[in-house]
C-alpha cells in the first residue's frame, strides 16, 4: 500500500465525518441571550413571536417559564437564559418567543423558548462549522451541534433537540392528541 491510499476504515471515518459536516451546514436563525450568540436550526423554528403573557404551571423547574396558548394549542415555554444558568433579564421590546420543534424519541412537539432578541438568518457553510469544543468530562457539550464562525464572531450551534430533551417537559401543555407522531408512526 502506497503512503497516498488509504485504508477502508480510514476513508470510511473521513466520510462519515465529512458527512457530519454537511449535515450542520445550512440555514441558522441567529439570537442573543445576553452578550452570547446563538443560532438554531431554521427547519426547527416554527414562528417567532412578541413575548405574551404566560400562564405558571406548578412543580416545574425554575426554567420553564409555564404555558402559553397559540391559537388554541398549549405550548410550553422554556426561558433559556434559565435553562444555561444565566441570570434572568427583564423583558425589553425585544424579548421574544421562539416556537420550535423538538423531537424526543418518535414524537415532536412545539415549544417556546424565550431569547433576548433574535438577529438573522445566517447560511452557515460547512467550512464554517468547527466541532463543540470539549471541556472534559465534567462539563457536558453535547447540546452544541457546533460553532459557526462568521468573520470575527463566534455563534454557538445549538442542537435544540437535546438542549429541551428529557423529561423536563414531558406531559407539560400537551395531550396525547396534541402530540404530532412522526412519519411511520399511527
Amino acid at each position: 500500500m502506497d503512503a497516498k491510499t488509504e485504508s477502508p476504515q480510514v476513508e470510511a471515518a473521513n466520510t462519515a465525518v465529512q458527512n457530519a459536516a454537511l449535515q450542520k451546514e445550512g440555514k441558522y436563525l441567529t439570537f442573543a441571550l445576553a452578550n452570547e450568540e446563538y443560532g438554531l436550526e431554521i427547519l426547527k423554528v416554527r414562528e417567532i413571536i412578541g413575548y405574551m403573557e404566560i400562564t405558571n404551571v406548578p412543580q416545574t423547574p425554575m426554567f420553564v417559564k409555564g404555558v402559553i396558548n397559540l391559537r388554541g394549542q398549549v405550548i410550553p415555554v422554556v426561558d433559556l437564559r434559565l435553562k444555561f444558568g444565566m441570570e434572568e433579564a427583564e423583558l425589553t421590546e425585544q424579548t421574544c418567543i421562539i416556537v420550535v420543534e423538538i423531537t424526543q424519541g418518535d414524537r415532536a412537539f412545539q415549544t417556546g423558548i424565550v431569547v433576548d432578541h433574535v438577529q438573522e438568518v445566517l447560511d452557515i457553510k460547512e467550512e464554517q462549522i468547527e466541532d463543540a469544543p470539549q471541556f472534559g468530562s465534567s462539563v457536558d457539550t453535547d447540546f452544541i451541534s457546533g460553532m459557526g464562525k462568521i468573520g470575527e464572531e463566534v455563534k454557538i450551534l445549538l442542537d435544540i433537540d437535546k438542549v429541551l430533551g428529557g423529561e423536563d417537559l414531558a406531559g407539560l401543555g400537551s395531550k396525547k392528541e396534541d402530540v404530532i407522531p412522526l412519519q411511520g408512526d399511527k
